[in-house]
């Protein structure tokens, strides 16, 4: 199972950022990457930083296991890891079809100084960061399927990392970008799941 977890790990990897990123290209000619150059030390620059870890983490949890460290002995169960199995794979396949979602307005990270559409169609009418709730899916699903302490922690840096660029970078910017029509939306949909974490109105 750890194999298994490995190889959906580096699908998952592949498929969220190299292939969209390509796709991104070659329909409007911009991989979609922002955030080169962020100043060390602003919240962007600590988000960017804790992502990053937490995928590292990610790789490691599988990567332990097959070095044999062993599971959480509450987790090491067959019915934990199959369900491990089917979230992961379900992650991954709405991760990227949340990313098309996005359409010409998809990015990784976020330029200050620049002005994309408001998505509120698709994926994005059931929850305002439908790509994030499909990662932290992810990540929790590979938890299951190698519950090791590697894994588990980073399942648990991924969903603080996340929610560090959902509240301290994306929403701000958001906020000051569409003003009252982020406002209506943020007020009608939930952050991560459909009614929850809704703005006040």
């Amino acid at each position: 199972m750890a194999l298994t977890a490995l190889i959906i790990y580096l699908v998952g990897i592949a498929t969220a950022f190299g292939l969209r990123s390509l796709l991104q290209w070659h329909r409007t000619g911009d991989t979609g990457f922002r955030g080169g150059g962020l100043a060390p030390g602003s919240v962007q620059w600590w988000a960017r930083i804790a992502f990053v870890a937490a995928l590292l983490a990610g790789l490691a949890g599988p990567v332990a296991a097959l070095a044999g460290l062993d599971p959480v002995g509450v987790l090491d169960r067959p019915v934990v890891r199959g369900a491990g199995l089917v979230l992961a794979v379900l992650g991954v396949a709405a991760t990227l079809a949340a990313q098309t979602s996005m359409g010409a307005s998809w990015r990784v990270g976020v330029d200050e100084d620049e002005r994309t559409a408001l998505v509120t169609s698709g994926a994005f009418a059931l929850a305002r960061n439908p790509i994030f709730t499909a990662m932290i899916v992810t990540a929790l699903g590979l938890a299951a399927m190698v519950p090791n302490a590697v894994s588990i922690f980073g399942s648990l840096l991924t969903v603080a990392a996340i929610e560090l660029q959902v509240r301290a970078v994306e929403e701000p910017y958001l906020r000051r970008l569409h003003g009252a029509d982020y406002d209506r939306y943020a007020a009608a949909v939930g952050r991560f799941l459909p009614g929850l974490g809704r703005r006040p109105a």
